[in-house]
């Protein structure tokens, strides 16, 4: 499980938008409040960041929980 902290999300069409990009990773759960996305996969952090900052968010961390 890799957990992405993300800037910039505003609202439900912000976290639904990264749950469809990060959905083809695996399994995942976005939670606006907390600002963070975790995600049930074994992908490459990069692949994940950049799936996110193409939809104009910042990753400002990832980990693996």
């Amino acid at each position: 499980m890799k957990k992405i902290t993300i800037v910039g999300m505003h609202c439900s069409g912000c976290t639904s938008r990264v749950e469809k990009a990060l959905k083809a990773f695996g399994s995942t759960k976005v939670d606006l409040k907390g600002g963070y996305a975790e995600v049930d996969t074994t992908a490459a952090d990069n692949d994940l960041k950049n799936a996110v900052e193409d939809l104009g968010f910042d990753v400002t961390k990832i980990e693996t929980v």
